[in-house]
């Protein structure tokens, strides 16, 4: 078959190597230009510097709506369009342009987890798997018919960044696999269960500021959700900005008002968490690995030499 490629960052990169290692003919690869988003220049293995090498034609677009764009598609008469973190909506008219449209390749277990940042979303929400979904794209975002899925566990100390790597070795079999059953014609489209279906937006800053008055358990899993090379989960202490790098669900239960710095427990520094933790029931966030605004790193137990006061969401 006669494919293009749409993507970006280390997902589109992966996929469009594993189209150039098919059996097809990659005819034009379009990608995004780099961007300034903090998010965006994380695994941002170029797509467009991986076409050139293989001497396919590469555009660069921000939208895909522009009338060249649309002429070259039809120019150069593809089979099939292969998708993966293209960050804009494609229109029909491109998505519908192939004999066999567009198959899309998102990191979650479609329906749950459309949109972005899947795997971020997933880990703070405490889901045993994540995976890689195959499916057809509609003029509704991450919710066509499903052609392959895989998934793999989630363990009770995994960071999202092994949650990436482990899913990012996913893409080619899915992409080999998926194209193999479309070109034989076995292709079998499973419509998603739209009762289902989860979306989520864009992360930003904003979305690593840390709760206080959310369950230990939960802080503790957005720290992992957070882990380098992405901004780290954060909260501040007199004034001053902190990152958590590391920590971990308490041994015992404390009470108080939440986001006291209250006592050490192990190798850190129990912070009472949790709407409810005036009863005195529920688990603190033991911290145990600080960042500070000039990047050095600090055990907790040395950067809180003395017990009490509190952190907070804001200066």
């Amino acid at each position: 078959m006669r494919v293009v490629m749409f993507g970006y960052q280390t997902w589109g990169h992966r996929t469009l190597q594993a189209l150039l290692e098919s059996d097809h003919e990659v005819v034009l690869a379009v990608t995004h230009p780099r961007s300034d988003h903090v998010y965006e220049k994380i695994w941002d293995d170029s797509v467009a510097d991986l076409a050139e090498k293989h001497d396919v034609p590469v555009l660069l677009r921000n939208r895909p709506d522009d009338p060249e764009l649309l002429a070259a598609l039809k120019d150069v008469e593809p089979d099939l369009i292969v998708a993966n973190n293209w960050r804009t909506v494609l229109p029909p008219e491109v998505f519908d342009l192939p004999p066999h449209g567009t198959l899309n390749i998102h990191d979650s277990l479609l329906p749950a987890y459309a949109g972005f940042s899947p795997l971020i979303w997933a880990l703070i929400n405490g889901e045993r798997e994540v995976g890689v979904t195959a499916h057809r794209m509609n003029a509704e975002l991450d919710a066509g018919d499903v052609l392959l899925q895989r998934a793999v566990p989630v363990g009770a100390t995994d960071t999202v960044t092994d949650l990436f790597h482990r899913t990012v070795d996913l893409i080619a079999p899915v992409v080999e696999e998926s194209l193999d059953l479309i070109a034989s014609g076995r292709a079998r489209w499973i419509p998603q269960d739209r009762s289902r279906a989860s979306f989520f937006h864009k992360r930003s800053l904003e979305d690593s500021r840390i709760d206080w008055t959310w369950p230990a358990e939960d802080i503790e899993r957005l720290v992992r959700a957070q882990c380098d090379p992405y901004p780290n989960a954060f909260t501040h202490h007199r004034g001053q900005r902190i990152g958590i790098v590391g920590a971990a669900v308490s041994e015992g239960c404390y009470g108080g008002t939440p986001g006291r710095i209250f006592i050490r427990e192990g190798d850190g520094v129990v912070i009472v968490a949790g709407a409810q933790a005036r009863s005195g029931r529920l688990r603190g966030l033991v911290v145990k690995r600080v960042r500070t605004e000039d990047g050095a790193e600090h055990a907790a137990t040395d950067y809180f030499r003395t017990m009490g006061g509190y952190l907070t969401a804001r200066p």
